[in-house]
């Protein structure tokens, strides 16, 4: 028994995730959603797999009993350091009909398409880099493609404070694509592997040698979830389809719609919740 019809969960520990979001109803305007931003607890880069996991199962488990079938884990440092277990351990035990996805995944399914040299940067927040987890996934399915990291810890501040097009981020810019370049010169596809990072774009082409190409995750996540429905029929008839969405977050709702409008180019009317 599946259930009556439901929307589409997405979960991102803050804001970046709509930039996932964004691309995913631009696609898939016809579905409902749910998007769930743990404002509150952010951010998830610098904790641990525990408490990661611990808060992204909260996150979850709140999704699932919003009636979501299907949540999309819009976060980097969820789908690192959570998915595995949610989808191996609680699923099994929660609901085996539901689904939990990650963007990382997604994200790498085309890296060997993408890039000429076989030779890929990836820059994400700490946890994201430290836990290897874009490494170890582009090694499973591409195992002679060459991958150097680059952790950009004040890169997700940058975003979040609106100072994502100001001189000031230009330093921290310039530092870490440095970095990057500097462990491999043969590098000519880079990996935004954080959802705040797009928004860094105009300045991240600014100081990067031509040739090399700049890959945010939007697109790619969306075309990954527009696959699946159509090889999943079963999930793709416990959806909804009247395109609307619902905002809610752990944090300010007022403070999360003047922030969301960065991401989203518009206000979005939020309701605040608890998860635990």
């Amino acid at each position: 028994m599946t259930g009556k019809k439901a929307p589409i969960g997405i979960f991102d520990s803050g804001y970046g995730g709509l930039t996932i979001f964004g691309e995913i109803r631009s696609l898939l305007p016809q579905y409902d959603y749910v998007y769930l931003g743990d404002n509150a607890r952010t951010p998830y880069g610098s904790r641990s797999f525990e408490v990661v996991y611990q808060f992204t199962r909260q996150a979850v488990l709140h999704l699932l009993a919003e009636g979501c079938p299907l949540i999309i884990l819009a976060c980097n440092t969820a789908s690192a350091k959570a998915l595995r277990t949610i989808q191996q351990c609680d699923l099994p035990q929660i609901d085996v009909t539901k689904r939990v996805l990650g963007v990382i995944r997604p994200t790498v399914e085309v890296v060997d398409q993408v890039s000429c040299t076989k030779h890929i940067g990836v820059l994400g927040t700490s946890g994201t880099i430290y836990s290897r987890s874009y490494e170890l996934e582009i090694a499973k399915l591409y195992p002679d493609v060459h991958v150097v990291s680059e952790a950009c810890p004040m890169w997700v501040p940058l975003v979040e404070n609106r100072e994502y097009d100001s001189p000031g981020a230009d330093y921290f810019i310039q530092k870490h694509l440095n970095a990057l370049l500097m462990q491999d010169s043969r590098i000519d596809t880079i990996l935004l592997a954080c959802t705040h990072y797009p928004l860094l774009m105009n300045k991240i082409k600014q100081y990067l040698p031509a040739g090399i190409t700049v890959f945010p995750q939007g697109k790619q996540v969306a075309d990954s979830l527009k696959d699946y429905l159509f090889r999943h029929p079963e999930m793709e008839m416990r959806l909804t389809q009247h395109a609307t969405c619902r905002f809610q977050t752990t944090e300010s709702a007022a403070k999360f719609s003047e922030s969301a409008s960065v991401f989203l180019k518009h206000p979005v009317e939020v309701e605040q919740i608890v998860i635990a």
